[in-house]
């Protein structure tokens, strides 16, 4: 009696030894979309799974394959139309239509789609949510300079986020074009305009012209924490411009990064409380890179 006595009470500790490690063995399937680029900003091919390292809350975690992003985006284009951006008009009429072909003229590749958002005055669309270059063709050609105006880029910011969660977008983009010595008439602070793009998962990419603006104003400050803060925390790219006559080329460039971007799956523990924070980064020597968590991953 005394013997089975003892091999039950072996067996109930050796099944509670073993439970909590299968518990924790358990894990789900996340993703991010990440762009690698190299000392000229141009996206890097060919990486595998030994050339990422994603960190959540600093927690190091098991990278498990790494493929082409071929999930469609949509992108929205805001637009600093302002009095402020008059002589750069003409620049960004010409430097778009590329930009917006690079996006969306991808044969056998994901169907992008994009919109043309005016940002002075107030956040007016200019051309819908389209793949179809003749339709934004027509919204860029309705970029005009509004006199005695200011820009609402942390409004236009905001809307399009309800925008993107109303239409449940699967991998949202923001890329605003927007000029620094301008002045900003939107009321939001930073956090407002940051939480909706971490919420949705929107990358926010910007591409500011001119020198910094030395506005002590609350809302320039604002401003200048969203393109400061919210590009870093959503995985996007800040560039910024002394000469607009660059624009098409750092377009060019941003088009680049966007269609040439890894998708990598890597393996989290299941928890109940998500992480606060987001990391990821090259083992490669010399290259830079950016992510931000996909929607579409799923539990093992």
């Amino acid at each position: 009696m005394t013997g089975r006595l003892l091999l039950g009470t072996l067996v109930v500790v050796a099944l509670a030894q073993t439970v909590p490690v299968r518990l924790v063995a358990q894990a789900v399937q996340k993703a991010m979309y990440v762009s690698v680029v190299n000392e000229a900003g141009a996206p890097v091919p060919n990486l595998g799974p030994a050339d990422f390292i994603i960190r959540e809350d600093n927690v190091a975690r098991e990278v498990l394959r790494v493929e082409p992003a071929i999930d469609p985006m949509q992108i929205a284009v805001l637009v600093d139309n302002s009095a402020a951006s008059r002589d750069n008009i003409p620049h960004l009429r010409q430097a778009l239509p590329a930009f917006v072909a690079a996006l969306t003229d991808t044969p056998g590749g994901p169907k992008n789609e994009v919109t043309i958002i005016a940002i002075g005055e107030r956040p007016t669309v200019l051309a819908d949510y389209s793949n179809n270059r003749a339709a934004l063709q027509k919204g860029i050609d309705r970029l005009w300079s509004l006199h005695d105006t200011g820009a609402y880029l942390l409004d236009g910011i905001n809307e399009v986020c309800q925008g993107f969660k109303k239409r449940e977008a699967a991998r949202p983009v923001i890329v605003a074009l927007t000029v620094e010595q301008g002045p900003e008439f939107s009321n939001l602070q930073h956090d407002q305009v940051i939480e909706p793009l971490k919420a949705t998962g929107a990358a926010l990419n910007t591409i500011a012209i001119g020198r910094p603006s030395s506005s002590l104003s609350s809302e320039a400050r604002e401003r200048a924490m969203v393109l400061d803060e919210g590009t870093r925390v959503t995985g996007g790219a800040r560039i910024d411009i002394l000469a607009v006559e660059s624009l098409g080329v750092r377009l060019k460039q941003l088009a680049d990064q966007l269609t040439h971007q890894y998708k990598v799956t890597y393996a989290r523990p299941q928890t109940l409380i998500p992480p606060e924070r987001f990391a990821v980064a090259s083992s490669k020597p010399g290259l830079t890179a950016r992510g931000t968590p996909a929607k579409d991953t799923k539990a093992k």
